[in-house]
């Protein structure tokens, strides 16, 4: 009698169950329980993702979504990263500098060279209907307003 109770005990156990069996440590039954949300939270985004990009076949009879990709991607990487999986860096690796490899130095050569060969313009914007035009430089004495 005690071992039909028993198996009936371990058929009626959930995932909760089992965990509870497998670990005494609250702390460490919700470490695994955090993990499988995070773990379902990232399958689910990771479809939606993969739902807004690929083009359904017509058979299936689901409607093509229009929707914006932005928040999901975010809850996507946001995901990864508490795994700590994150996104590669460009070729640069992160170059402070921009891309291109241009150092400070060698992009004030080449302003340097520009505003030698090419000609000065000034543009002047006014208050009020707002209105371009070239003029050549005025001093402040004959500044109006």
């Amino acid at each position: 009698m005690p071992e039909e109770i028993k198996k009936e005990d371990t058929k009626k156990k959930g995932i909760i169950g089992k965990l509870k069996e497998v670990t005494d440590d609250k702390e460490e039954q919700l470490a695994i329980l955090s993990t499988f949300v995070r773990l379902g939270i990232l399958v689910w985004s990771g479809g939606i993702l993969t739902l807004a990009y690929i083009k359904l076949p017509p058979a299936l009879g689901i409607p093509e979504q229009k929707l914006d990709p932005t928040f999901i991607a975010s809850v996507f990487t946001g995901v990864l990263a508490t795994f700590g999986v994150q996104a590669a860096k460009g070729k640069d690796g992160g170059n402070p500098n921009g891309g291109g490899n241009i150092t400070k130095a060698d992009m004030e050569r080449l302003i340097e060279k520009a505003s030698q060969t090419a000609p000065s313009q000034t543009i002047r914007i006014e208050q009020g209907p707002v209105q371009l035009t070239q003029a050549p430089p005025q001093t402040d004495e004959n500044y109006t307003m």
